[in-house]
């Protein structure tokens, strides 16, 4: 433990207080921090100070005292009157000699005096007015705040600290981009990869070829009206807008780096000019997610094409890197095409993996002729990697180590940490997304040097991002729920050194973060924190329940009431299961060791009925499957809708520990969902079963999914998408716990049946209604 942490935790340790509390809420974590005795006051009569012909302290100030005025309230004056030996009010200074000499590194002074922010350069100089921001707006408060007196000598510790936003699966706007860019200048990040093109879309106008957004970036509904529907659904950036989206990245100290993907992942390119595919045929623009097997052909037409389109993005995007995918191209078309066989002939080219590698590097050896550097993901290590190649690695962390020990700089952004599309837990009131689920500590506790990597090949470790994949985040309320605050984890794994970073003095220092997102109007999740309020019937009462209140992520204190009532200080404190009577709604809050509320207030209602009812978020896979994805009603929603939990592989439930003493009925409320999924060579392994009736049934079986069969429902109304049903049937009798298996045998070319809720009732079922 740091020497400097460890005095301060000593000190409050003996105090009785959190061992955290004296560290300013300041996130990510500074290299440097020393807390002092005293305060200064910031009020609406403190002016900024900026030298009159310092441009990078003059763009620092403005957007510190826009921040202000929108979350504090705080409109500070700007005045062009600084010097070096300025005092008074907050001083922003370009200083070629200041303290810290590692690029975008800052010094932060608190004294007596005012507040003194220095850097060698200017993206040094912004996150020193982040911080500043940070420590002047420790709550919600309006006004006046203040400061304690400190000392903050802070640099991060990788180059590349970046997120990913998948716009190709869902269009988003660039006022919705902008607040993203926002979002990541406050948490110090400096790379957006823009993920600008897929099979579901072409994202970015080009010139040259009208048609990737013409054709490329609209697609039509899944499901048997698809072939009657206009291509209405998408979206595209113009030249202009991807120019204004760049320089207001810029602006931030955040470089953005667009994604053309090829050889793979090129339906939407070959919808639009199918000449330059494999097949000569015009496919429409995909509505399937996963992967799909159009790929780029590799012949000069093509390469020209593709290169034409890398001048465009060039134009657009002043980055060193320009990111070309290079994942998930099955070579299905490429086997299959006596053209490309007899081109890879003619090349000398052994197998398709290397004819990939001849192709990325066409584009590598183009981009390197024109200044720039081409990134790829993991898979263009497969076949020999490019010289001129850098790596992305996605597949965990080992195309990184093996990138890196052959000398090319590599970024880690692995599967299932840093995927940030997947769940934050397994809570009812999470969205759709996939159902790896990665914790809020997880992120956390992810590494971004490898220790693998010899310490000579370290160098060629960039840094790391999050991958904002958006198959099934379809609006931008899900995104901001899926970043933030995980955007926080992030932040802090790529810039404070990890001698300094603590998940304990991170989670005290997350409420003035939540704090300053509800200021800024982002909805951001508090799954980490939320409580699980869960009741277990009295095997030896029908009028009592024992009610289990927990949390993710550890919390100082559980606060509960059982009269409706918000719980606060003075309600009960949770330490063990409580015994209450049936009925009883049950609301809790969690709290810091200082009274601060980690999350919102969550409320369940508990009586018989409840506990023999669950959501789809109480069901679990069965044996040899996984519940692997939480989606939507239907694929493109943007508003809130149900979601439902399936394995598109196997549509198999269990629901776990059910009485069954004295049920005589169950009722599943379900729905037929979207069956849109690009499954390539595993799509033999979907299960089938056969079925009694046209649209198939749910088979309920007793203890396992080849055990006795308790009920056979069969599935009512249109098997069309989006289409909500109700399913029931009588049980026979039984009695005792037991673990149930639900299987759907309808046919798996159609609409997928998925459960919502199953409950079980002690009376005759009623009438099934849709």
């Amino acid at each position: 433990m740091p020497a400097t942490r460890a005095v301060i935790m000593a000190c409050l340790l003996a105090l009785g207080g959190s061992a955290y509390a004296a560290l300013p809420p300041l996130i990510p974590q500074p290299a440097q921090v020393r807390v002092g005795q005293g305060s200064y006051v910031v009020d609406s009569t403190t002016t900024i100070h900026i030298a009159p012909d310092d441009t990078a302290a003059a763009d620092a100030a403005h957007y510190l005292a826009d921040l202000l005025a929108r979350t504090r309230g705080l409109r500070l004056a700007i005045r062009e009157d600084a010097t070096s030996a300025s005092h008074g009010g907050i001083v922003l200074r370009s200083d070629a000699h200041a303290a810290v000499t590692q690029a975008e590194g800052y010094v932060l002074d608190v004294d007596a005096d005012g507040v003194r922010i220095v850097s060698r350069d200017a993206a040094g100089l912004f996150y020193g007015a982040i911080s500043a921001w940070q420590l002047l707006t420790p709550d919600t408060a309006k006004g006046a705040v203040s400061l304690p007196l400190l000392h903050v000598a802070d640099w991060p510790r990788f180059a590349w600290r970046g997120l990913m936003l998948d716009s190709a699966r869902h269009f988003q706007s660039p006022d919705d981009i902008k607040v993203v860019l926002d979002a990541m200048a406050q948490h110090k990040l400096n790379v957006f990869h823009w993920h600008l093109t897929d099979d579901q879309g072409w994202r970015l106008q080009i010139r040259r070829y009208p048609k990737l957004t013409e054709i490329g970036a609209w697609r039509k509904p899944p499901g048997p009206l698809s072939e009657s529907a206009a291509a209405t659904y998408g979206g595209y950036y113009t030249q202009a807008q991807v120019r204004d989206v760049v320089a207001y990245a810029a602006a931030r100290h955040i470089t953005v780096v667009p994604e053309i993907d090829m050889p793979g992942h090129a339906q939407a390119a070959v919808a639009a000019y199918p000449d330059i595919g494999v097949t000569g045929e015009r496919p429409a623009v995909s509505i399937d997610w996963g992967v799909n097997p159009y790929l780029f052909n590799v012949d000069e037409h093509t390469i020209t094409f593709l290169h034409n389109v890398l001048d465009e993005v060039m134009e657009l995007f002043p980055s060193t890197f320009i990111h070309v995918g290079g994942d998930e191209a099955i070579k299905d078309q490429w086997q299959a095409s006596p053209a490309v066989q007899a081109r890879m002939r003619a090349l000398g080219i052994k197998d398709e993996k290397a004819l990939q590698t001849w192709f990325i590097e066409r584009m590598g050896v183009y981009l390197t002729q024109h200044g720039r550097r081409l990134i790829g993901w993991d898979e263009i290590l497969e076949g020999g990697l490019p010289p001129s190649a850098s790596v992305m690695s996605w597949r965990g962390i080992q195309g990184a180590i093996d990138a890196a020990r052959m000398g090319h700089d590599v970024v880690l952004s692995p599967a299932p940490t840093l995927y940030f599309d997947n769940l934050q837990s397994h809570r009812s009131d999470e969205p759709s997304g996939r159902l790896g689920v990665q914790r809020l500590a997880d992120v956390y506790k992810f590494e971004a040097m490898p220790p693998q990597i010899p310490a000579e090949q370290s160098k060629h470790v960039l840094g790391a991002q999050a991958n904002v994949w958006t198959e099934y985040l379809t609006a931008p309320w899900q995104i901001q729920h899926a970043v933030f605050p995980r955007m926080d984890a992030l932040a802090e794994a790529v810039w404070t050194p990890l001698g300094e970073r603590d998940f304990g003095s991170f989670v005290e220092r997350l409420p003035a973060q939540f704090g300053r997102y509800r200021l800024l109007g982002l909805r951001y999740a508090d799954s980490a924190f939320a409580v699980d309020i869960e009741g277990q019937a009295d095997a030896s009462s029908n009028d009592k329940v024992r009610v289990t209140l927990s949390t993710q992520t550890p919390v100082a204190t559980l606060r509960y009431t059982t009269d409706g009532s918000t719980p606060g200080p003075a309600s009960p404190d949770y330490r063990q299961p409580v015994d209450l009577p049936l009925p009883v709604t049950v609301t809790a809050i969690p709290f810091t060791a200082d009274g601060k509320p980690l999350a919102e207030a969550r409320t369940q209602r508990i009586d018989r009925s409840s506990l023999a009812s669950f959501d789809s978020a109480h069901l679990a896979g069965c044996p040899h499957g996984d519940l692997g994805l939480r989606v939507p009603l239907l694929p493109d929603a943007t508003a809130p809708a149900p979601v439902y939990n399936v394995d598109v592989m196997n549509a198999c439930w269990q629901v776990r520990k059910v009485r069954l003493d004295g049920i005589a009925s169950v009722v599943i409320d379900g729905a037929w969902l979207a069956r849109n999924y690009g499954l390539a060579h595993d799509a033999v392994k979907v299960v089938s079963r056969a079925s009694r009736t046209a649209n198939g049934e749910f088979e309920i079986h007793l203890d396992r999914c080849d055990g006795p069969l308790l009920a056979s429902l069969p599935l009512p109304g249109k098997a069309e998408p989006g289409t909500p049903f109700r399913a029931s049937a009588a049980l026979s009798g039984r009695a005792g716990v037991h673990d149930l298996c639900v299987l759907s045998t309808a046919p798996i070319r159609g609409a997928l049946a998925a459960p919502g809720r199953i409950s079980f009732g002690p009376h005759p079922t009623s009438p099934e209604t849709p």
